[in-house]
Formats: C-alpha cells, sequence, structure tokens
C-alpha cells in the first residue's frame, strides 16, 4: 500500500492519540516543547480559532501523563521529542479543562454547566489516577460544592501525597467572550469581578500557582484574547503570556517547508498551489521580530482534503468553521443601536489594510473602546497581523490575506444592517454584480446602489468623507466572488481608488478588469467649478494608472475599463467610463 493511501488528512481532528492510532498526518512540532518547558512553569498562549491550540495540548498531554509512560514509543517513535526527551517527560498527573464544552443561556445556566464540566472532569481525572490515589479521594473532593473549592482541595491532596500537577486549560476565553457579546457587559462584570465564579476559580489558581511546594507545577491556559484572564486575575497576574514571543511563531501553523511535506505526503505539489493558498491563508506573524509567515493549519487541510478528494482546490476556498461569528464584534462597534468610533476604526483598517499600532498583552473589558486595545482584539483573533515593514519606529499590522479580508467586509455590511442604516435587496445586488463582472456592465450596478440608498436616510448621513464612499464600496462590491476589489492601500499607495482584479485561479475565462477613481465633494463644497476640476484629474489619473505593471500583471488578458466616480455627499452625480 502507497505512503498516500495509508495517510489521512487530519482535518477538524484535536485529539492526538486518535490522530496516531488511525494513521492520519502529523506535522511534528514537538520540537516546541523544550522552549516551553524553558519558557516558564504557568504560561498562557493566544491564537486565532482554529489554528490547532486543542490538538496541541492533546500532544503535551499524552507526553507530560504519567500514566503514559508505556505508550511513549507508540504514541512519539518518529517524532523529534522521541529522539530528544525532556527530563519533564511522564512526570505528572495531567488534568485538562476544555471551557468550550461550558454552555447556557443566562449567566446562572452557565454557572451550572461550569460547575458540570468542572465535577465530570475531576470525577474521570481521579478514576484514571485511582491505582496512585486513596480510594476517599474522590469522595473528598467532589464533597465541594463549588468548583474553586474542589480545585483548592485537589491541589492540597495531590500534596499530601507528593504529586506533581500539569494543568491544562483550553478556550478559557470561550463561553466568557459568548456571554460578553450576547448578554453585555453587566453580566459579564458579575462573571469576571466580584464573587463571580469564574473570578473565584482563577482566583483560586493563582494561589495554587504561588503555594510553596504545592502540587500544582505546571499550568498551560489557551484562548484567543487576553481580555478575560486580565478581568479575572485583575492585570494578568497568574502567568507569562508567551503570544509574542518570536521563538514560537511556527508552534501552530505551518510554514513553507511544512506546507511541501504536507502536499508531498499525499502526492500532491504545493509550489502549483502555493500563489493561491498565500493569497487565501498565508502572511501570519505572530512576532514583530520574526520574517517567516505561517498559514491557518485548518485552511491549509481544508483546501489539501477537497484537492486530494476530488482534484481540484475548494470551491468554495473560505471554510466555514474558520469564520468569526459577527456576533462576537457586535457589542465592540456598536452602542445603543448606533455604530461607533471602532466601527469608524475598522472601516479605516480596511480602506488602508492595516494600522500602525504595538500590540497590548493585556487590557479588561471595560477598556475594549480604546483604540489600540481594540486593535490589538483584532490582531489575536486573527484579523491583523503583523507586518515585516515599521512606520517611524512603530509596529505595521496589516490584514493577512483574502479570507481574512472578505470576512472583515462582511462584518462591515452586517454592521450596517443591525443598526438599520442599510438593507438593500442584496439579490438584485447580486444579479446586477454579475452583469458587472462578465459582461462589463456597470452602469446597472451604480445606479442600483445608489437608489438603494436613496431609500435609506441614516446611510446617507454616515457617507460623509471620500474613505466612507470608498469603505462602504468595497464592502458591497466585495459580495461577488469573481474578482477581487482592492483598494489604493492595499496594492501599494499612489494608486487608483479602487482596483477590480479577476480571479483567475477559479474563473480564468474572465475578460474585464476595472479602474474606479472615486472623487468626492461634501454638498457645502459643491460647484459646477469643482465638479469640472475633479472629473478633468481622475482623467488624468486614469490614464497614467491603466499602463502601471501592477495593473498589467494583475489583468492578465483581461480588458482594462476606467471608471470616474463623482460623489456628493451620499449622491453619486457623475460615472462615466472612459474609452482608453
Amino acid at each position: 500500500m502507497t505512503l498516500e493511501k495509508q495517510l489521512r488528512i487530519p482535518y477538524g481532528v484535536a485529539d492526538y492519540i486518535k490522530l496516531r492510532q488511525k494513521s492520519e498526518y502529523y506535522q511534528d512540532k514537538t520540537h516546541y516543547l523544550p522552549l516551553i518547558e524553558q519558557a516558564g512553569d504557568f504560561l498562557f498562549l493566544i491564537r486565532p480559532r482554529r489554528f490547532g491550540k486543542s490538538l496541541l495540548q492533546s500532544v503535551m498531554e499524552c507526553y507530560y501523563d504519567i500514566n503514559r509512560r508505556d505508550q511513549f514509543d507508540e504514541l512519539f517513535s518518529g517524532t523529534w521529542i522521541h529522539a530528544n526527551p525532556t527530563d519533564e517527560k511522564h512526570q505528572y498527573m495531567v488534568l485538562r479543562f476544555d471551557f468550550s464544552q461550558v454552555s447556557g443561556a443566562n449567566l446562572a445556566a452557565l454557572e451550572q454547566s461550569f460547575a458540570d464540566h468542572i465535577r465530570i472532569t475531576l470525577q474521570h481525572f481521579l478514576g484514571y489516577y485511582q491505582q496512585q490515589l486513596p480510594p476517599t479521594l474522590q469522595a473528598v473532593i467532589l464533597a465541594e460544592r463549588e468548583p474553586h473549592k474542589q480545585i483548592e482541595q485537589l491541589n492540597r491532596q495531590l500534596q499530601q501525597h507528593n504529586h506533581a500537577l500539569y494543568l491544562f486549560i483550553d478556550e478559557y476565553d470561550n463561553f466568557a467572550n459568548t456571554l460578553l457579546a450576547t448578554e453585555g457587559r453587566d453580566a459579564y462584570q458579575q462573571l469576571t469581578h466580584g464573587r463571580g465564579f469564574l473570578r473565584d476559580f482563577f482566583a483560586e489558581l493563582k494561589g495554587a500557582t504561588g503555594a510553596t511546594g504545592g502540587a500544582l507545577s505546571r499550568l498551560f491556559i489557551t484562548g484567543v484574547s487576553p481580555v478575560t484572564l486580565d478581568d479575572v486575575t485583575s492585570g494578568f497576574n497568574i502567568g507569562l503570556n508567551i503570544s509574542l514571543d518570536p521563538s514560537l511563531n511556527g508552534l501552530l501553523g505551518f510554514n513553507e517547508a511544512e506546507l511541501n511535506e504536507l502536499f508531498a505526503a499525499f502526492g500532491q505539489n504545493y509550489a502549483e498551489h502555493k500563489p493561491l493558498m498565500q493569497q487565501w491563508y498565508n502572511h501570519y506573524r505572530f512576532s514583530e521580530e520574526v520574517k517567516e509567515t505561517i498559514t491557518n493549519s485548518d485552511m491549509a487541510l481544508y483546501y489539501l482534503q477537497a484537492l486530494y478528494r476530488n482534484g481540484t482546490p475548494p470551491k468554495e476556498l473560505i471554510d466555514t468553521n474558520i469564520r468569526i461569528d459577527y456576533g462576537k464584534l457586535r457589542h465592540l462597534i456598536q452602542l445603543d443601536r448606533k455604530l461607533n468610533g471602532s466601527f469608524e476604526q475598522l472601516n479605516q483598517i480596511i480602506n488602508q489594510g492595516g494600522i500602525t499600532s504595538a500590540i497590548k498583552t493585556s487590557f479588561p473589558a471595560e477598556l475594549l473602546a480604546n483604540p489600540d486595545n481594540f486593535v490589538s482584539l483584532l490582531y489575536y483573533f486573527g484579523l491583523l497581523t503583523h507586518s515585516t515593514e515599521t512606520d517611524r519606529g512603530n509596529p505595521v499590522l496589516t490584514i493577512p490575506n483574502q479570507t481574512v479580508r472578505q470576512l472583515m467586509y462582511g462584518y462591515l455590511r452586517e454592521a450596517i444592517d443591525d443598526v438599520g442604516l442599510f438593507r438593500p435587496d442584496l439579490f438584485k445586488l447580486g444579479e446586477k454584480l454579475r452583469d458587472f463582472a462578465w459582461d462589463g456592465e456597470w452602469q446597472a450596478f451604480f445606479d442600483h446602489l445608489s437608489e438603494q440608498l436613496k431609500a435609506h436616510a441614516g446611510m446617507r448621513d454616515y457617507l460623509n468623507g471620500e474613505k466612507m464612499v470608498q469603505g462602504f464600496l468595497l464592502a458591497y462590491l466585495n459580495l461577488n466572488p469573481w474578482f477581487y476589489a482592492l483598494s489604493e492601500q492595499e496594492l501599494g499607495g499612489g494608486f487608483v481608488d479602487l482596483y477590480l482584479t479577476p480571479f483567475y485561479a477559479k474563473y480564468p475565462e474572465m475578460k474585464h478588469a476595472w479602474l474606479i477613481e472615486l472623487k468626492y465633494l461634501s454638498k457645502s463644497d459643491d460647484t459646477p467649478k469643482k465638479r469640472t476640476e475633479l472629473i478633468a484629474d481622475a482623467k488624468e489619473q486614469l490614464q497614467k494608472y491603466r499602463h502601471d505593471q501592477r495593473v498589467l500583471e494583475r489583468a492578465g488578458h483581461a480588458e482594462i475599463h476606467s471608471l470616474i466616480l463623482l460623489w456628493v455627499g451620499w449622491e453619486l452625480v457623475f460615472s462615466e467610463e472612459e474609452i482608453n
């Protein structure tokens, strides 16, 4: 049997034991285990969704578990750590909580679900290690009714019996983030402050990490943002945040060498797919000090799975599992059914393709509206990443890839719809976009968009500047799957306002590309003379841009069209295609 037939693609697999037993492909990351050990005893790691955090914890659980000594060869044969084991191999009792299992419609239901999860996990732990523990221990620990008291009792009992504990918490902020997004700040405050049950739980962990001779020897927490841990520990004082450590940039996800190995293992040539995958899945950097880019592992496996099964890339390049629900951002970009400054900042980031900002390692939920904190949260969610560039010594964050760009345009549309500013008929708009993309019939699309604006007074008030109009157009132009809608900044600056270039990888028969020069006048500045001057300026710019090498390279065999759009306030008062 060939290697390709033996191996299975581990898409969505987070259980290391099952992965090894079922001969699923494992990208060896075990050479990072000594680095994690050296980083400290109590650690916290943030990475975006679907980057392999749960699988990493599963690998570590298997490696450090004292009960799996006899399985070391079975589980780790062929890995780096098998040939280079550390002194801490199989030295701990391992306890792992998964807070994604906690759910509830309100705070009371969440508290019950949390208590159930802690109790059930402890029952399993005590049964699993029953050979090393007194038979009365389970009754002693579970006699405590509150989760934090159960943890306190567990730590005491294990200390008395000279056992070392390695505690893992996966998706530590999952249900807290959901509560914040759905129930609001008051409910979240009750959870994380005062005598909130989650605060009590982490307060106990904090005490356990500082106890002399305590059983809790190591702690490894993963999540998608530092916000909740800051709130429940009064300033992030429970451990070391290793999320921005340059030596751990490649801990999760795939670098280019790993992608070559992955594709080759299944009889595929990564080089043939590299341009498309880099554009849609790559360019994550988890430290401003590194140059190497990382590809999201979920996205790569999703792509490879379709390619291996069907011989072609997936029809939909964005895996639905990668999407961050807009509901998780709603409370950040609107207040009292009105868009706030964070929405405007999001719009600006999308227009510019990024922003100059340092990353905050810790901040509470009550300060999320602070611009620096909001940008940092977008980074932790994977919507921004480190660029290799700096701006006068300051780090530059950029939108990593087309998948994230499409998601962010979706957030803009959903936010506008959610507050009732603009609710166009998306089906009709999509039809007009199709004609625009395939037949070059641009007029009907922009006329329809203008008609829709006339019916939405709130949106008319919002379109009060060129960048707001540009962001609005980008949000709705990106409803289409046929071409990329790129802004000036995304193409390096000094360029046309909008460039619509065919998505040849999926639609090689596309025949049209568009240069769109956008001009804007406020109603107070509007005069016939200024309109004439702006239109003349647009014509001159378009003549220059259409010969730009970036245009010619991206356009390929498509006909390059030049289009002028002049807005006065919210009204599109002039639109014309320039005949080249």
